[in-house]
This record gives C-alpha cells, sequence and structure tokens, in this order.
C-alpha cells in the first residue's frame, strides 16, 4: 500500500499524530517509538543546513532532506513545502519532486517569497487569489491522486482573523484535502480555529503543543503536528552537554540528567548494525561479535 493511500486511511480512523523530525535518524526513532506518521519540519531542516527558516534553503535541498527520510521509514511522511518555492510553474515541479522523494502529503502556504517561518515576526501573504490558484496548480500536479494536499495560511498575524478564516475556506473550496492555520499562539486562538472551522466541516491541521492529541482532536483537528520536537530536545540536551564539557571538562551531568536508552536499545540498534551483522552471516562472510552499546 502506498503511503498516502495509509495517509488517507489513518484521517478517516480519527487524528494524525505526526511528531516533527529533521533527518532520517529521527524519522526511523518515530516509527521506532510507535507513531503512525512523521512531519518533516522547514524550520528544522533549514537548522540541519545551518540557516534560519526565512527562505534560504533551496527546493532541491528539501527534496534531498526528504528523499533520505523517505527512505528511512514506512510511515507515511507529511512534508513542509514552503510557498512551492516559486509561481504555480515552480510550484508544480516541486510537488513532483516531493511526490518522487516519497511524501504522503505536504503543506504549501500563502506567504510572500522569500518566506518566513510561521511564528516570527513580519509575514505577508500574497493576494488570495493567486494563492487559490497556486492550490489548483498543486492539486493538478499530483501524479498519485492520494496524496495528501494541505493549504496552510499565514494571514492570521498580517491581516486578522477575518481574512485568515477567509482563506482558510477558499483553499478548501479550491480542492485542499485541509487546510492549515499557522501562527496559533494561545488557547484562545486554538479554541476560535477550532469553532470557526475545525467543527464547521472543514478538515484542520493543527501545529503545536498547547493542547494535547486527545484534546485536539475532541476540538475537531484532523492531523496534530509537533514541528519542533526533535529539534528542541537535540537543542537542550546538546547545549547542556557542550556548556557542561567547556566549563567542567566532562559531560557527567548531563547524561546523567537526559539519561541513557533503555537496556537494549541502542543507537546502532535503531540505525540498523544487528541486521547487518544477520546479513554478514548468512553471507558466510564472518562471525561478528556484538558491539558495546555506546
Amino acid at each position: 500500500m502506498r503511503t498516502s493511500t495509509r495517509l488517507r486511511q489513518l484521517l478517516e480512523q480519527g487524528l494524525v499524530f505526526a511528531p516533527g523530525v529533521y533527518n532520517a535518524m529521527f524519522a526511523k526513532l518515530v516509527e521506532h517509538v510507535g507513531f503512525d506518521a512523521v512531519y518533516v519540519t522547514g524550520f528544522g531542516t533549514a537548522a540541519r543546513y545551518g540557516y534560519a527558516d526565512v527562505g534560504l534553503v533551496t527546493q532541491t535541498e528539501m527534496v534531498d532532506n526528504l528523499r533520505y527520510i523517505c527512505r528511512a521509514t514506512g510511515l507515511p511522511v507529511i512534508a513542509d513545502m514552503d510557498t512551492g518555492y516559486g509561481n504555480v510553474i515552480n510550484l508544480r515541479r516541486t510537488v513532483r519532486e516531493y511526490e518522487r522523494a516519497g511524501v504522503a502529503g505536504f503543506h504549501m502556504e500563502d506567504q510572500v517569497f522569500p518566506k518566513k517561518c510561521g511564528f516570527m515576526e513580519g509575514k505577508q501573504v500574497i493576494p488570495i487569489e493567486e494563492a487559490v490558484q497556486k492550490v489548483r496548480a498543486a492539486l493538478d500536479a499530483r501524479a498519485d491522486p492520494d496524496t495528501v494536499m494541505i493549504a496552510r495560511t499565514d494571514a492570521l498575524a498580517p491581516n486578522g482573523w477575518d481574512d485568515a478564516i477567509r482563506r482558510a475556506r477558499a483553499y478548501r473550496e479550491a480542492g485542499a484535502d485541509l487546510v492549515f492555520m499557522d501562527g496559533i499562539r494561545t488557547r484562545d486562538e486554538l479554541e476560535t480555529y477550532s469553532r470557526e472551522l475545525a467543527t464547521k466541516g472543514v478538515p484542520c491541521l493543527y501545529n503545536g503543543v498547547l493542547v494535547s492529541a486527545a484534546e485536539a482532536q475532541a476540538l475537531g483537528f484532523k492531523i496534530q503536528i509537533l514541528a519542533g520536537a526533535a529539534l528542541a530536545a537535540v537543542w537542550a540536551s546538546a547545549n547542556a552537554a557542550m556548556e557542561e564539557l567547556m566549563s567542567a571538562g566532562t559531560v557527567e551531568q548531563a547524561m546523567a540528567r537526559y539519561g541513557v536508552p533503555p537496556e537494549g536499545e541502542t543507537l546502532t540498534d535503531l540505525l540498523g548494525v544487528p541486521e547487518v551483522y544477520e546479513l554478514e552471516r548468512r553471507y558466510g562472510r564472518y562471525e561478528t561479535p556484538p558491539i558495546a552499546a555506546r
């Protein structure tokens, strides 16, 4: 079964809860822990390359990252497509490249290019008429009709609720499978988003941690992504370790604070080293002793 078809099945069953990752290793971890879907963050991908999320990462860099992630997991992958990396012509190519990379779904926003992260100041949006045409172009470009197309609006911060809601409804009417209002900062804003769209027949995605997955589902949302899940954890632990190493010459406290994997679980297991050893034994290369956990 195609992962796009699987994603649509999951959407019919309830809330799709997708932790955000920015590389293939963490996609493996999301699957290993037992989630049903994975989200690839544009902010995280930009950080992976050493950039801020302000439109500096190119389409080809994002697609390259997606290719590795989609190969690393059998889960449906939902990916950030920014603005589609250009006009409707550029967008058509982007959709096809994302599908070739293996994504099951993507979201595309209505910001002026170069865009900014949804929670940054200074965002601007393109005219609604142009944004609707981009939604239609993205839908037409799909080679796989099951690929889930999510239309994101960033109009809330610069233009207010009336325009953001108008845009979300227009994108849904143009054929988007779901809509996504980004920049939700408070519980009150989330409840307005729910009341005006998610509980009124408009399938919606929520990005954030203001509520649990169960609460998000009760508010009518179909997908909840946690874009910074892996990146925030890595930043916190790595920063603590580097500060301790600089000041004390060790990482003892950081390791004690952030812990070690449960007995029998190691990074090498996650990355497939036991399978490599099994293949070596099967094909008679040599007997390899188990490696020690690091």
